[in-house]
C-alpha cells in the first residue's frame, strides 16, 4: 500500500539505539553530557504541552521531579540531532481533586497539571491528542505507553511466580529466583475492511459512544495466518463468509499492547447474523453513506476515531487509494 506508514504512530523512522540498551556506561556519559531528554509518563497518560496538546513536553534528565519517578528510565531511541530520549513515570503522584470517573471514560478529556512542572503542560490522554503530534512524537508517546504499561502489568515472573527486574534500559525484565528472562509483548490484532460492491461492512462494541461504528477486528490466534484470522473474526462476529484478503498496513496500538494488521477482504455473502457475545451491531454501509459520516451529515453513523487505523482504511477506500 502505497501510504501504509502514513498511518498515525507510524512513519517515524525513530532510531531506536538498541546497541546502547544496557551499556551503563555509555548512557552515564550521556547524562554527564546533558545530551538526555525525558518524555513523562502519568497513569497511561503523556507530558504535552498545553493548551495545544500537540507536542511531548521533553524534560531533562535532571529535573527534580523525576526523584518521584516510579520506573526506571526506558530508553526509547535516539534523535537525528544525537540525543536520547528516554521515558520515565511518575504515576504515583496523586493529582488533587482527581476525578477517578473522568480518566476511565471511553474518551478522557480531562487533564493533569503537576505543580513542578511547566505551567504550560499537562498530562493528557494519548487517544485525544494522536493526531496532533508530529509523526516523531507519535512514536516516542505510543512506544513509552506501551512499554510502561508492560512493566507495570509485567512485574512478577511469568515462570516461578517472583518478582522481576528490568534491565537492558527498559527491554528485558530479568528474574533472579529462576532465570527466566521476559521481552516486551505485542499482541497482534487484525482490522479488516470487509468489501461487498460499494458496501464494507461496520460494527460496533458495547460501550461504544452511541452511532459510532467502525471495522471488524480480533486477536490473532495461535498458529493463525492474518488471513485466517481475518475469515475467522469476520464469521465470528457477523456469519459473513470472507474470500480473498490482502495485507495493507499495520500500526502500533498501545490501548494497551497491540499491533494492528490492517487488511481488506471480499465477502463471498450479505446476510448479517451477529453473535452478541461478540458485538453489539454491525451493518452494511455504502460509500456514500460513509462519506456523509466522515462530512458528519449523516445523523446515523459516527465514524472511526480519527487516528486510528479503521479511519485511515476507510478514508484510503473513500479516495480509491488502497493499492
Amino acid at each position: 500500500m502505497k501510504h501504509a506508514e502514513t498511518v498515525t504512530f507510524g512513519g517515524s523512522g525513530l532510531d531506536r539505539a538498541a546497541e546502547l540498551r544496557g551499556d551503563e556506561n555509555a548512557l552515564a556519559l550521556r547524562l554527564t553530557e546533558g545530551a538526555v531528554d525525558v518524555v513523562l509518563l502519568w497513569r497511561g497518560k503523556l507530558l504535552v504541552e498545553a493548551p495545544e496538546l500537540d507536542r511531548l513536553v521533553r524534560l531533562p534528565a535532571d529535573h527534580p521531579v523525576l526523584a518521584s519517578a516510579t520506573m526506571h528510565p526506558v530508553l526509547l531511541g535516539r534523535e537525528e540531532s544525537g540525543r536520547l530520549v528516554m521515558a520515565q513515570d511518575i504515576s504515583s503522584w496523586e493529582p488533587e481533586a482527581l476525578d477517578e470517573a473522568e480518566i476511565n471514560r471511553f474518551l478522557d478529556t480531562s487533564l493533569q497539571q503537576h505543580p513542578d512542572l511547566p505551567g504550560d503542560s499537562a498530562f493528557a490522554e494519548l487517544r485525544r491528542m494522536m493526531t496532533r503530534l508530529s509523526p516523531r512524537d507519535a512514536e516516542l508517546a505510543s512506544t513509552a505507553k506501551a512499554i510502561a504499561g508492560w512493566h507495570v502489568s509485567h512485574r512478577f515472573c511469568a515462570r516461578c511466580g517472583a518478582e522481576s527486574r528490568m534491565i537492558l534500559s527498559g527491554w528485558q525484565r530479568s528474574c533472579d529466583a529462576c532465570g527466566g528472562q521476559h521481552f516486551p509483548r505485542t499482541d497482534p490484532v487484525v482490522i479488516m475492511l470487509i468489501t461487498r460492491g460499494n458496501r464494507t461492512l461496520l460494527g460496533r462494541s458495547p460501550g461504544w459512544p452511541e452511532g459510532m461504528y467502525s471495522c471488524l477486528a480480533g486477536f490473532v490466534e495461535p498458529g493463525e495466518t492474518i488471513e485466517a484470522a481475518v475469515r475467522r473474526e469476520v464469521f465470528e462476529e457477523s456469519r459473513i463468509r470472507v474470500g480473498r484478503v490482502e495485507y495493507l498496513s499495520s500500526q502500533p496500538w498501545a490501548f494497551p499492547s497491540s499491533l494492528m494488521f490492517g487488511c481488506r477482504g471480499e465477502a463471498l455473502t450479505d446476510d448479517i447474523r451477529i453473535d452478541p457475545q461478540e458485538i453489539d451491531d454491525a451493518i452494511w454501509v455504502s460509500k456514500e453513506e460513509v462519506m456523509d459520516a466522515f462530512a458528519g451529515q449523516n445523523p446515523g453513523i459516527l465514524p472511526a476515531r480519527k487516528g486510528a487505523i479503521a479511519h485511515f482504511l476507510l478514508r484510503n477506500w473513500l479516495a480509491d487509494t488502497l493499492d
